[in-house]
């Protein structure tokens, strides 16, 4: 397995510098929470749409994800596509009310719907599986991390959690927001070449599909019942649909500049999750074809080094320099979902607990020093739970996030679906149904699991059925008896007295209510900023990638670096342009 040069050192060295960078940059940008915790609502469709892309992404889809693409194949694009149905109904319906709620943090808008209990239920609800998902992402990242330099997962893990925490810590949302538009284009590109290279290493796409070894191409290895992972993959759907439209992702869409702008970036990355995944898993894939066991190639991964087949293939057949670029992708789309969640968490504690309960007189000051206070704690919390996930031997990557998606998850986003269309329910409806469904998933896990069905009936599950089970059960329990509770709760509903009924209605009225573009100079000022800022640090990025074709590789490596280049520095000055005053 070739060993990184002195070139992808570099090229990551770049990065990082490059990276811390723009916290430094946006920083002028924050003079409130509101700017520290959604840019002010003030960013362009295209900003705001790369960051709600990479916030549902991290480093987990190039290792627990590549590892389920390793073992059997096609079906792992089922959850991706599924995210594209999820973001479809941002795009058609969502994304423009949750930009409509007028809120700072998600948390507001369920105090506003549900009222000051529910507020505290979801808060101190949210912050634990929030954390819980950072350090999936964190994990997934450093497995990556360690796969290709052959460090110590533990030491990894705390030091890019440190990296992650800063660049939270110094922006706020708008450092957020850039690097994940940064990080997308990045991605993107480096994922294209990625798959060419790999393609062509294997003979083409039909070569990998006639050698891949699976026992059905779609479907995958080890089953018994066709019909379950049908299910599965049907079920897959529903849950990326709840969780992509609950109130608790109104964060993805309350930076948007206006209804019209958050409609436009749900597009955008419903757009990104149908293209991206065909590119994602052709190297994983590949990997199999010429790697079928990788333990002997990361023998300090042992079980887990399955979750390293991105990094095979990428090894294997990258041009020098591009690795590092690579490198710098998984970290983008890991820093991204793990900002966003510091970020978006310490926002959530700050309003809607510091300023709800702890002192209602505030100071922006005030809460802007327990912000950074709070991230900084919530990012060492993450680092804990990451370390945490590295000693479970039993749990791969792939099975641990979608069984925190199932059945922690999944219970908390069926109220607050509901609470975006269904009026006339108690202000305990929420905390209820969200509880009612954590109970059922208690259920799930410990007594009628896949293990208990397979003995009792006989079933002979294999231990990918018995996995699959579980999160099937899970998206179906929790989705139909949570929904049948909730339903039957408006039979108790009862006219709020005054006071609550004017809260009710500023909701339901702000709901239908778009937010308009106010054309001021103000506005033109800040859209212009924004061009300026990401198209120059596009251009800066591209110039240097561009100059990566320098670097002694063969023709194909170079034309890789200097098109990847071109194109970033085509889109930096395509962005500047655009945000320009007409006549400009």
């Amino acid at each position: 397995m070739p060993e990184l040069s002195i070139y992808d050192y570099i090229v990551i060295a770049v990065y990082f510098m490059f990276m811390l960078s723009i916290g430094f940059i946006t920083k002028r940008m924050i003079t409130n929470t509101s700017d520290y915790f959604r840019g002010g609502g003030k960013m362009l469709w295209w900003m705001a749409g790369a960051s709600a892309f990479m916030t549902q992404f991290s480093a987990w889809s190039f290792t627990g994800a590549a590892s389920e693409a390793y073992k059997n194949g096609f079906i792992i694009l089922t959850i991706f596509l599924a995210n594209a149905l999820g973001f479809a109904g941002n795009a058609f319906y969502f994304a423009p009310k949750f930009r409509q709620m007028r809120v700072v943090t998600p948390i507001q808008a369920v105090r506003q719907r549900y009222g000051s209990t529910s507020e505290q239920f979801f808060t101190w609800l949210q912050i634990p599986v929030g954390t819980l998902q950072a350090g999936i992402w964190l994990f997934g990242l450093a497995i990556f991390i360690s796969s290709v330099f052959g460090f110590p997962l533990e030491p990894t893990i705390v030091v890019v959690g440190f990296i992650v925490t800063l660049n939270s810590l110094l922006g706020g949302s708008w450092a957020v927001v850039a690097s994940d538009f940064m990080q997308t284009v990045i991605l993107m590109l480096i994922a294209i070449v990625t798959a060419i290279f790999s393609l062509m290493d294997v003979g083409g796409p039909a070569n990998l599909v006639a050698e891949f070894p699976a026992k059905h191409i779609i479907l995958g290895n080890d089953y018994n019942y066709a019909g379950l992972i049908v299910a599965w993959m049907a079920l897959m759907f529903v849950n990326q649909f709840c969780k992509t439209n609950q109130m608790i992702e109104a964060s993805r869409y309350l930076n948007a500049k206006d209804s019209k702008n958050a409609r436009k970036a749900a597009l955008l990355s419903m757009t990104l999750f149908i293209v991206g995944p065909v590119l994602w898993f052709i190297p994983p894939m590949v990997s199999r074809v010429k790697y079928p066991d990788l333990t002997e190639v990361f023998p300090q991964l042992g079980e887990k080094a399955t979750e390293a087949a991105y990094v095979a293939i990428a090894l294997d057949t990258l041009p020098m320099g591009m690795i590092g670029l690579l490198v710098a992708g998984m970290f983008a789309a890991t820093i991204s979902s793990m900002d966003s969640g510091l970020n978006r968490n310490a926002g959530i504690l700050v309003k809607n607990f510091y300023l709800a309960v702890v002192n209602k007189n505030a100071t922006e000051r005030s809460q802007m020093i327990v912000a950074k206070v709070l991230t900084v704690l919530l990012g060492c919390i993450t680092v804990g739970a990451a370390i945490f996930y590295n000693s479970l031997k039993n749990f791969g990557l792939f099975d641990l996030m979608l069984t925190v998606g199932a059945l922690i998850s999944l219970p908390m986003a069926v109220p607050l679906i509901l609470g975006i269309i269904i009026k006339k329910t108690p202000d305990w409806s929420a905390w209820s149904t969200a509880l009612l469904g954590l109970c059922c998933s208690y259920m799930i896990k410990f007594h009628f699991n896949a293990a208990w069905y397979s003995e009792t009936f006989d079933l002979g599950f294999t231990i990918r059925e018995g996995a699959y089970f579980n999160v099937a059960q899970g998206v179906l329990v929790n989705v139909t008896i949570p929904t049948i509770f909730y339903l039957c709760t408006t039979f108790f509903y009862k006219e709020p007295s005054e006071k609550r009924k004017e809260v009710l209605d500023e909701y339901w009225d702000n709901l239908d209510t778009p937010v308009l573009s106010e054309d001021t100079a103000e506005e033109a000022e800040s859209d212009a900023a924004q061009g300026s800022i990401l198209g120059g640090l596009a251009g800066a990025y591209g110039t240097f990638v561009l100059l990566l074709c320098l670097v002694p590789n063969d023709m194909a490596g170079r034309t890789a670096f200097l098109l990847s280049g071109l194109a970033l520095i085509t889109l930096g000055g395509l962005l500047y342009k655009s945000t320009r005053p007409k006549g400009a």
